[in-house]
């Protein structure tokens, strides 16, 4: 292809792009060729030649004396589409497929769920042969829109343990942790506002937020938080609706917020009208718990959400939101209108696994096996060079940065030809700043392939 060629085609794909996020809807008058020439530093001619192709397919048309203009119905709505263009090997989007489709012999490091063999299946066992002898409405029947008391109950007690005080009518179930934060999401933005996230931060906020079409700014994240005089800077300048972050085990550094940190951020978030959503799915995985920003604010500005896909199942879907009493009753009806009354069963089947007298001693054992499994990982990443950005005191991941001058994106690419899946760094990376960075889930790197694998992918320049 001619140079003059690819420069055409940035032009249509960025239109292409425009109508596929809906930027531009039927009818929209495209920007002048002139304006567009000079916003994408490109000639006239350029521009004007783009803009016959898309005419001569029908994707746009020409109104004399007016410009050019979408034609049709509107395009079908794409995430990937939107927003900067990523390679597409460390979009997240891409990095969810490769995880969840990819057959059982393909090796999964960059996943972000333990091994089948490691959940709490013997209390799934139980509690799915309890619920078959329940009451044909529990079987059948729509769960209340807050979900079963029982459960409510005891989710409430169990972040009372994490200092965070609530009451039952202060905590609402969903269908998962992501189904929380979309329902937030709907709650508090409007397309068009600002998000904060930490840089990095866990790559699904990323897509769920395009998905939103709100605009995402990051903050660097450090050992003990975001980096507050960034974070300070960037509500000044962005005014940000909301910030969504880890407090406890943060994805994907493992980093722990410190008190001093948390503070800082609740003073200066109130200070901007801005609240924050504290996701704390990892809670169980803690040998001690971190400062929550909700059990500080009291759940005044800071909404919580939990999860159990981690721990229990991931195929049990059952998520929480807790916040203000007044906010859930708005989020009651966002619930109703998107998935109506929720899912008994999976809310039954989580209460008797949860209260299953086995619980406790399997996420202890969890606990040990990770640290075990810590310590192997950072002893056979660093021969080759790969060391962990700091060592977590809890949970599954490590955040290791590559020996200098290689890119995550092409060693993902060479590892997944030879059947190993990893997590490039700018996938979480709302800046693309951590293109040397590989995010890895000591419970599924016990495998010597992996660790082979990356050795003849770091030992070539593929």
């Amino acid at each position: 292809m001619r140079r003059g060629d690819t420069r055409t085609e940035s032009v249509v794909a960025t239109i292409r792009g425009g109508i596929a996020s809906r930027a531009y809807g039927p009818g929209t008058r495209l920007p002048s060729v002139r304006a567009q020439a000079k916003a994408m530093a490109l000639s006239i001619s350029t521009v004007v030649e783009a803009y016959e192709r898309l005419a001569s397919e029908g994707v746009i048309a020409s109104r004399p004396g007016s410009g050019f203009y979408v034609t049709g119905a509107p395009a079908p709505f794409s995430l990937a589409d939107m927003g900067p263009k990523l390679d597409r090997e460390v979009d997240p989007l891409w990095m969810s497929r490769q995880a969840l489709e990819t057959g059982a012999d393909v090796l999964k490091p960059g996943c972000g769920w333990l091994p089948s063999s490691w959940m709490y299946e013997e209390g799934m066992r139980r509690a799915l042969r309890a619920a078959a002898r329940a009451d044909t409405s529990a079987l059948t029947d729509y769960a209340t829109p807050l979900g079963p008391p029982e459960l409510r109950q005891l989710l409430v007690r169990r972040i009372a343990g994490t200092g965070v005080e609530a009451s039952a009518d202060q905590l609402m179930l969903t269908e998962s942790g992501t189904h929380s934060i979309d329902l937030v999401c709907r709650f508090l933005l409007e397309p068009g506002d600002t998000v904060l996230v930490d840089d990095p931060c866990y790559f699904n906020f990323h897509a769920m937020l395009k998905a939103h079409r709100v605009k995402a700014v990051g903050v660097p994240y450090t050992p003990t938080g975001p980096d507050i005089d960034v974070f300070e800077a960037v509500l000044q300048e962005h005014s940000p609706r909301v910030y969504i972050t880890n407090s406890g085990i943060h994805n994907p550094t493992g980093a722990v917020l410190s008190p001093v940190t948390a503070h800082r951020v609740l003073k200066l978030a109130e200070r901007a009208d801005m609240v924050i959503v504290e996701d704390d799915i990892f809670a169980d995985f803690e040998t001690t718990h971190a400062p929550r920003l909700a059990a500080f604010d009291g759940l005044s500005r800071v909404i919580l959400i939990g999860s159990f896909s981690k721990t229990v199942s991931a195929s049990l879907r059952c998520g929480c939101i807790a916040a203000r009493a007044d906010w859930i009753d708005s989020l009651i009806d966002l619930k109703l209108a998107t998935t109506f009354g929720g899912g008994r069963l999976a809310s039954d089947i989580l209460l008797m696994a949860l209260t299953d007298s086995g619980y406790r001693k399997h996420m202890e054992s969890i606990r040990h096996r990770l640290a075990d499994a810590r310590e192997r990982t950072i002893a056979r990443l660093r021969p080759l060079g790969i060391e962990p950005w700091l060592v977590p005191q809890a949970g599954m991941f490590l955040w290791c940065r590559l020996p200098e001058g290689r890119d995550a994106g092409d060693l993902a690419r060479a590892c997944l030809r030879e059947g190993v899946v990893l997590a490039p760094g700018n996938a979480f990376s709302q800046s693309l700043s951590a293109g040397n960075f590989l995010r890895f889930n000591v419970a599924q790197s016990s495998e010597k392939k992996i660790f082979d694998v990356l050795d003849r992918a770091l030992a070539s320049r593929a």
